[in-house]
């Protein structure tokens, strides 16, 4: 397994048209090589950020006719560069979109996909419900990737809310887990970087959360903060919350192992029963 894994995250305010988002990958693509890169991450709805229904619909295709999936493909040929496209919308079978994840080789073949598990159906204090689950439909499979550097553990976003998924990828290997996101301001504020924190520190492992950052076209308003932690839980790049921008972070992989012999939690993991006892009984028995 290689050891140093050159990392290059980049932090969008994506737009709701293709064309100006592949603009921007296909700059971030050319300053990840420059800069000695293996991997550029990218955030949840890189390709497209539009909540207008009906234009985005207009838009969105399938995976294999997807303009900006065909550009990060095109870019990790050119480069010869891994790239982790965050996510974009595709169509799913059933009408609706999948909120697709995917991960790109050198060779601009795509050899793993992901579709966001957790959708984000939520009801935040002082703003309207939002229901993912209105426009897409959720994903139904966990993917771990075997890389160079070990196994990869993709996912997006909300389901960084949902720790078993994270902990089955570390109990299988994972040496990375992607979060890429696009988080709210009030959640981002009050949530983002101490669960990603506690994602790195209880599996051992890095994470790289590419995120959204900004005023988008759309008028949705996003956190930013793109964070890569290391496995003892230590914020090794941080991208703030006022900007786009671009930073390239070394991994050293054999951290991952170091920090798993030291706090070997996932091993010492057992199983156990469930009890559930009703005091009010106990009370009056």
């Amino acid at each position: 397994m290689t050891s140093d894994l050159r990392v290059s995250m980049l932090q969008m305010t994506s737009g709701n048209r293709h064309a100006v988002n592949q603009v921007t990958v296909d700059e971030a693509a050319h300053r990840a090589a420059a800069d000695g890169c293996h991997l550029l991450a990218l955030p949840e709805a890189a390709g497209l950020m539009n909540k207008d229904k009906e234009d985005a619909r207009r838009q969105i295709t399938t995976e294999a006719e997807d303009p900006f999936l065909l550009t990060c493909r095109g870019l990790a040929a050119r480069y010869g560069l891994w790239i982790q496209p965050g996510s974009t919308p595709v169509k799913a079978a059933d009408g609706r979109y999948l909120n697709h994840g995917t991960l790109i080789d050198p060779s601009g073949a795509i050899v793993a996909r992901y579709d966001k598990v957790h959708l984000f159906d939520v009801f935040l204090e002082g703003r309207k419900p939002t229901g993912e689950s209105d426009r897409y439909a959720p994903g139904t499979e966990a993917v771990l990737v075997d890389t160079p550097w070990g196994p990869w553990g993709l996912s997006i976003c909300y389901d960084l809310r949902f720790p078993h998924l994270y902990r089955d990828y570390a109990k299988a290997g994972a040496t990375v887990l992607f979060i890429p996101s696009a988080f709210t301001v009030p959640t981002g504020r009050a949530h983002w970087e101490v669960l990603l924190r506690a994602r790195a520190i209880e599996n051992g492992a890095y994470v790289v959360a590419a995120a959204q950052v900004g005023d988008h076209e759309d008028g949705r308003t996003t956190w930013g903060h793109s964070l890569i932690i290391d496995p003892w839980g230590e914020v090794m790049a941080d991208l703030g919350g006022d900007t786009p921008g671009q930073i390239s972070v070394t991994l050293d992989i054999a951290r991952v192992a170091a920090a798993r012999q030291q706090i070997p939690s996932l091993e010492n993991e057992r199983d156990y029963t469930f009890t559930r006892i009703s005091a009010h009984e106990t009370a009056s028995a």
